[in-house]
């Protein structure tokens, strides 16, 4: 049974203080991390080998030179591990404090007796860079004591890789406070990935209970969402109870996270090269023709792509045009027909290239289709003007009737940020009864959380088991009430028009061109977008002219937009209060205020 959340504070802080102790006045405060981080990860993996330590020995010692290739026997269940990993030196963590006179040449014998998919993990952690600086130090047998010290806890079968995530993000919180930097990423509470899986796969509960199911993160992180969604398809005791195999697909730019998201596959017995290092925008890892069922995942958001559009922009000047089928899509213009166009948001924020992403990663429709939850801030709403790439994303999701909800969560849910986020639900096989619609949610208020007895970070509230039910009913019941509203696909695109009024000459007459036409005034330009559903020439005979005689727009220069006012939806009006009220409160201070006066004085 996994530790509980809660019950993990005992270990992050005797972690925490083994940093501390023993990295002080040899590390500088942000480099902790490169020390603590790969440290964890190879303990924990060093507690799932110990068991089996001697049988694995003894078939390697046995076979060497005999067999060109030993892994197969090396990770069997009767010959080896029975993991998808081994080690072939002498040694464990523990076994190391055996000897400490030699203990910095033995380490490094430990470290290069794992197999090849750990020395991967080794590898981006950039580990091996420490072990001079270990010896130099002499921190080496101190620092392995510490960890085989029985408070830490690490072994996999006590703490899930969602257990460790949260240990994860705790430490690097700590970490970045510590130096005054920002922590850059936005690890995804338990309850939220628990609400994001209920609401992906129970819709679909009774197709799942058999046949091999593909799902994929595009921004791994430390691997949790991956496992935690499988876990809940097939716990046996669960809701779903699905016999079906689910195999496991993620990407991750970061070293650390990628190695800890690695390491827990292997623990986990999944498949470790299905996990790949890189930026999924500019660098994807896999076939470019696989398609996923399942797609979960929190990318990053307000941060910056502009590594990724430099790989992939082959444009000139100005002009960036990106060269890949992701990205290069069809829209409707003003006149209804489809134009091809390169759809690349702005270099500062490139959450919703992730989304463009997982689109093209769809299975079709006649092979079961795919279901995504994805995590974005408002900026993924409404930035952008009719005809940016932004606002042409939401166009061709709501155009291929691809967004079927959207949840506004409580803020302070995340770690390092409390701004306001929200979970995208998109599917490319919509029950009847969803087809053309999109349902907003909006779980925002206190009915949908409660606040924790204890920050971290950021972090004040977190979602209960019956908040995740409440909201859960929200969505399956698909019916309007004070927190759910449903709109048609159209209801968030309009037209953008430019309205033009005639320039005036000195004399107040009006100023045409050659042909005899009147000259826009540039001065007097107003923009109006008028909502989709309208009739552009009615709308303007009826809000413009009114006002503006003279106005007129250019037919052949509309532009298409969509966004999505969240806010506006569910704003609900409060009347001011009465001057009578006011003027009581103000007459009461009045009244204090004279009375503490008097007491002064006095």
């Amino acid at each position: 049974m996994s530790l509980k959340t809660q019950n993990l504070q005992p270990i992050i802080n005797f972690i925490w203080a083994v940093a501390d102790d023993i990295l002080i006045n040899k590390y500088l405060e942000n480099q902790y991390q490169d020390v603590i981080l790969p440290m964890t990860v190879l303990r924990r993996l060093d507690l799932a080998l110990e068991p089996t330590k001697d049988k694995v020995l003894k078939t390697y010692n046995k076979f060497k030179g005999k067999l060109d290739n030993l892994a197969g026997l090396l990770t069997s269940e009767q010959h080896g591990s029975g993991l998808a990993f081994y080690n072939i030196s002498q040694y464990t963590m523990k076994r190391l404090l055996a000897d400490p006179k030699n203990i910095n040449q033995n380490f490094l014998n430990y470290l290069n007796g794992f197999s090849e998919n750990v020395q991967d993990i080794i590898s981006k952690f950039k580990f091996r860079n420490q072990l001079e600086r270990f010896e130099e130090t002499g921190i080496t047998f101190s620092l392995i004591e510490k960890f085989c010290n029985p408070k830490v806890e690490l072994s996999p079968d006590k703490i899930s890789p969602m257990a460790m995530g949260y240990m994860f993000e705790d430490l690097l919180r700590r970490f970045n406070e510590k130096t005054n930097a920002a922590a850059g990423r936005h690890f995804t509470p338990r309850e939220i990935i628990e609400l994001m899986t209920h609401l992906v796969y129970l819709s679909v509960k009774n197709k799942i209970q058999k046949g091999t199911f593909l799902v994929y993160d595009p921004c791994a992180g430390s691997g949790a969402m991956l496992t935690q969604s499988k876990l809940f398809a097939t716990d046996p005791e669960g809701e779903i109870k699905s016999t079906a195999t689910f195999h496991l697909y993620g990407q991750e730019n970061t070293g650390e996270m990628y190695a800890t998201c690695k390491s827990d596959m292997l623990l986990k017995n999944e498949d470790p090269d299905k996990i790949k290092f890189g930026s999924t925008l500019s660098e994807y890892g896999f076939d470019p023709n696989l398609k996923f069922n399942f797609m979960l995942t929190n990318p990053p958001y307000g941060t910056s792509w502009k590594e990724d559009i430099n790989k992939l922009n082959i444009g000139t000047g100005n002009k960036v045009s990106i060269v890949d089928k992701r990205f290069n899509l069809k829209i409707k213009n003003f006149k209804g027909e489809l134009v091809a166009t390169s759809l690349t948001s702005r270099s500062n924020d490139g959450q919703l290239m992730f989304m463009l992403h997982m689109l093209s990663k769809m299975k079709d429709p006649k092979d079961g289709g795919s279901r995504i939850a994805s995590v974005h801030n408002g900026s993924a709403l409404f930035t952008g003007n009719a005809g940016s790439s932004e606002s042409g994303i939401r166009q061709y999701i709501l155009e291929n009737d691809l967004l079927e909800c959207i949840i506004q969560l409580p803020n302070d849910m995340f770690y390092n940020t409390g701004i306001t986020t929200y979970i995208w639900l998109l599917t490319n096989v919509k029950e009847e009864r969803r087809k053309g619609k999109v349902q907003l949610i909006n779980a925002s208020s206190e009915e949908f959380y409660r606040k924790m007895r204890k920050s971290l970070g950021d972090k004040r509230v977190e979602l209960a088991p019956k908040h995740i039910i409440k909201i859960q009913q929200l969505y399956f019941a698909f019916e309007e009430n004070q927190y759910s509203k449903i709109f048609d696909n159209e209801d968030f695109g309009f037209y953008q028009i430019t309205v033009h009024l005639p320039e005036k000459d000195e004399n107040g007459n009006t100023v045409t061109d050659s042909k005899g036409k009147p000259k826009s005034d540039n001065g007097l330009k107003d923009i109006e977008n008028v909502p989709m559903k309208e009739n552009i020439a009615e709308y303007f005979k009826r809000e413009v002219l009114p006002f503006a005689p003279d106005a007129w727009y250019d037919k052949n220069r509309i532009k298409v937009g969509y966004e999505i006012a969240f806010n506006k939806y569910f704003y609900q009006y409060k009347p001011l209060r009465s001057l009578t009220d006011i003027a009581a409160d103000i007459y009461a201070l009045e009244q204090e205020t004279e009375g503490l006066l008097k007491e002064i004085i006095e």
